[in-house]
C-alpha cells in the first residue's frame, strides 16, 4: 500500500512539508509506504476547461500535474497539503489540484483522501473546506483525525513546536493506515466497488 501526499507549497521543505512529513514518518510506522511530490515554485496556470484531456487521463498542458496522475494511478490513497494564502489554499496549489483532479479523476476515484492546511495564525479551516470538496466530488473517503489536519508556525521549527497540530498528523496517517488495511480486507473477501450510474447532468436555465 501506498500513500501519494502531495506538497502545494512553494516552498519544497516549508511548513507543509513538516506536517506531510511527520505523516509519512508515521505511515511508515504502521507499514504504509508513501512518496511525497512537490508541485514545484513555479506559477502553475489553473484549468481553462478546454476539453484536451478528454478520454486521455492526462492535461493538454502538460507538466508536473502529469506526472502527479501517473503517480496516482500506483496510489491506493491521496493527501493534499497547501499552505494558506488570503484564507484559501495557494494560488499554484488550486490550479494545480484543479487540473489534476479534472483531468486525472479516474485515477483517483475510490481511494481514501485527506487535506493538511499550514497556516501562520488563520484561514485553515476556510482551506480545508476548499480541499476537502476535491475528494467529495471524486467518489473518494473523506480520512480526519482527531482535529482539524491543520498545522500552525512560520516556519518549520515552529510547526515542530505545534504539539497539538502534530499529533493530529500522526493520528490522521494511524486512520489512513486502518482505513487503507480495512479496504484490502474487503478487497480480498471479495467485496466489490460500489456500481456507478450513467452520469446525469441537469442544466437549471434550459
Amino acid at each position: 500500500m501506498k500513500v501519494l501526499l502531495i506538497n502545494g507549497s512553494p516552498h519544497q521543505k516549508g511548513c507543509t512539508y513538516t506536517a506531510l512529513a511527520e505523516v509519512a514518518r508515521e505511515l511508515e510506522a504502521q507499514g504504509v509506504d508513501s512518496d511525497i511530490f512537490w508541485i514545484g515554485s513555479a506559477p502553475v496556470g489553473g484549468c481553462i476547461g478546454c476539453g484536451g484531456c478528454a478520454g486521455k487521463g492526462a492535461c493538454a498542458f502538460g507538466g508536473r500535474v502529469n506526472e502527479a496522475i501517473e503517480q496516482a494511478k500506483t496510489a491506493d490513497a491521496v493527501i493534499l497539503g497547501s499552505p494558506v494564502h488570503y484564507a484559501s489554499a495557494a494560488g499554484s496549489a488550486t490550479g494545480f489540484f484543479d487540473r489534476l483532479f479534472y483531468a486525472g479523476g479516474a485515477a483517483l476515484r475510490f481511494k481514501p483522501g485527506a487535506a493538511v492546511a499550514s497556516a501562520r495564525r488563520a484561514g485553515t479551516t476556510a482551506t480545508l473546506d476548499q480541499l476537502n470538496k476535491y475528494f467529495t466530488i471524486s467518489n473518494m473517503p473523506l480520512v480526519g483525525s482527531q482535529y482539524w489536519n491543520m498545522v500552525h508556525g512560520s516556519r518549520p521549527e515552529d510547526v515542530l513546536q505545534d504539539a497539538e497540530g502534530m499529533q493530529t498528523m500522526r493520528q490522521l496517517a494511524r486512520n489512513m493506515a486502518w482505513l487503507l488495511k480495512s479496504l484490502e480486507a474487503g478487497r480480498a473477501a471479495g467485496l466489490p466497488l460500489p456500481a456507478q450510474e450513467d452520469r446525469v447532468r441537469t442544466n437549471f436555465i434550459r
